[in-house]
C-alpha cells in the first residue's frame, strides 16, 4: 500500500490501482482529476478536514465513491451521501478495510462544542486520529500523528506517540506551524518514537512512502 501525504491532513492511500482519500480539507490543494477513488474517509467536520468543493470534485470524478463520516459529518455535509460510522465499526470497500476508533474531538476549549470525531485504521496498518488522541486497542505500525493544532502542546504529541508505540510516526495537521516550529516539533516526536522502539519520518506534501 502507497501512502501520500498531502498538505496538512490529507492523505490518499493507493493499493491495487484504488485509492482511498481521508480528510480532503480547505488547508489541502483542490483535488481536482483524481481518478479511481473508492472512498473517501472525513474524521469530523471542520473545514480542514472536509470541503463542499474537495467533495464535489471528488464525486465528479469518481460517482461511485463512498464517502464515510461520523453523525456531525453528515449533519454539516448536507446533500452528500455520507455513510454514517461510529468506533468499533469496520468495513470493506474496494480493496480497503477501515476500522473505525474515537469519538469525540479533543478539546479546544471550555467555550466551544465538542464535536464528534473518529479515527481510521486502515488496512490494520496505518492509524489517522483525526484531531484527537485515541489510542487503538491493537497495534499500529504506521501512525500519522497531528503535531499542531489549537487544541494541542507538544508535550501531548510526546505523550501519545509514546502511547500509541507505532513502527514509524510522521507529523500531519502541521499547516497551523511555521517551518521552524513543524521542524521543533518533529524532532519532539521523533525522539518519543526512538524511546519506544519506532522511528519517524517527516513527509512534504505529495512526498509518498510504502507501508
Amino acid at each position: 500500500m502507497r501512502l501520500t501525504k498531502l498538505e496538512h491532513a490529507c492523505l490518499i492511500l493507493e493499493k491495487d490501482g484504488r485509492k482511498l482519500v481521508v480528510d480532503p480539507g480547505s488547508f489541502t490543494s483542490p483535488l481536482v482529476d483524481l481518478h479511481d477513488v473508492d472512498a473517501v474517509v472525513v474524521t469530523h467536520e471542520h473545514a480542514d478536514h472536509w470541503t463542499p468543493d474537495q467533495l464535489t470534485n471528488l464525486s465528479a470524478t469518481n460517482p461511485s465513491a463512498t464517502i464515510y463520516g461520523p453523525e456531525g459529518v453528515a449533519t454539516a455535509a448536507e446533500g452528500f451521501d455520507v455513510h454514517v460510522v461510529a468506533e468499533g465499526d469496520t468495513v470493506e470497500v474496494g480493496p480497503f478495510t477501515l476500522a473505525f476508533y474515537g469519538s469525540r474531538h479533543a478539546v479546544i476549549h471550555e467555550s466551544i462544542p465538542v464535536i464528534d470525531n473518529v479515527g481510521v485504521l486502515v488496512d490494520g496498518s496505518l492509524f489517522y486520529p483525526g484531531d484527537q488522541f485515541t489510542v487503538p486497542p491493537v497495534p499500529v505500525d504506521v501512525l500519522a500523528a497531528p503535531v499542531g493544532a489549537p487544541w494541542l502542546k507538544v508535550a501531548e504529541v510526546i505523550d501519545y506517540v509514546a502511547a500509541v508505540k507505532p513502527r514509524l510516526a510522521f507529523p500531519t495537521h502541521e499547516q497551523t506551524l511555521s517551518a521552524p516550529g513543524l521542524g521543533m516539533h518533529f524532532e519532539r516526536m521523533q525522539a518519543s518514537a526512538r524511546s519506544v522502539g519506532g522511528d519517524a519520518v517527516k513527509l512534504e506534501a505529495h512526498e509518498s512512502l510504502e507501508l
